[in-house]
């Protein structure tokens, strides 16, 4: 929900702001992240070629806190063109698409995964969304497992068993067995569950 000068707007709109206007975003009805776009982009200082800010590398911008102000930039090509933006209706107990591997036979029964209700642990981050609710044992806890590349999306099993779905922030290499990997068209959902939510898994070829 949206509040231009204490006047209600629709989401998914264009808004014009006049100088000292004010822009406040409710909590959103469904998901977890709200998405403002400024025409002339955000007037960061790029490092690496990005203005985001990377959790785990703590490179990029600092994340935004209490008072902090946003210069806009001038980077303006067109006219503004916009699609109508349908507001966003989640599934309240989403199931995930998940490719099977590639060290799922590291664990002693990896249907776990796609059997059991999962919910999302308050210490979720860009980094990784940790869940709670099962476990998934190993078959040799003491075994060693050599640093291989991570992606988004990749379901990590550290000792302890509960999973970690790594996010847009992750590292790029991990030590812990990854049973699964989330497909890429499944992931921005599972970046808009909130802590406490439920999520379930399924197998795809």
């Amino acid at each position: 929900p949206l509040l231009l000068d204490s006047r209600p707007e629709p989401t998914g709109a264009v808004l014009a702001l006049s100088p000292g206007g004010r822009l406040e975003l409710g909590l959103p009805a469904g998901g977890l992240r709200s998405y403002v776009a400024v025409r002339g982009g955000v007037d960061a200082p790029p490092i690496l070629g990005s203005r985001s800010h990377d959790t785990l590398a703590a490179l990029g911008p600092a994340p935004l806190g209490v008072g902090d102000s946003l210069l806009v930039g001038d980077d303006i090509a067109d006219e503004i063109r916009v699609d109508a933006v349908p507001a966003q209706r989640y599934d309240a107990r989403p199931v995930l698409r998940v490719v099977r591997g590639p060290r799922d036979d590291w664990v002693r029964e990896p249907a776990v995964l796609v059997s059991t209700t999962w919910a999302v642990a308050p210490d979720s981050d860009r980094v990784g969304i940790r869940l709670t609710g099962g476990r998934l044992d190993l078959v040799d806890p003491g075994r060693q497992l050599p640093s291989e590349g991570a992606t988004r999306g990749a379901i990590q099993v550290p000792p302890e068993g509960e999973p970690v779905v790594l996010g847009p922030d992750h590292p790029v290499t991990g030590g812990y067995p990854v049973v699964g990997v989330v497909v890429d068209g499944d992931t921005d959902r599972l970046a808009q569950l909130r802590p406490g939510e439920s999520v379930r898994f399924a197998w795809v070829p």
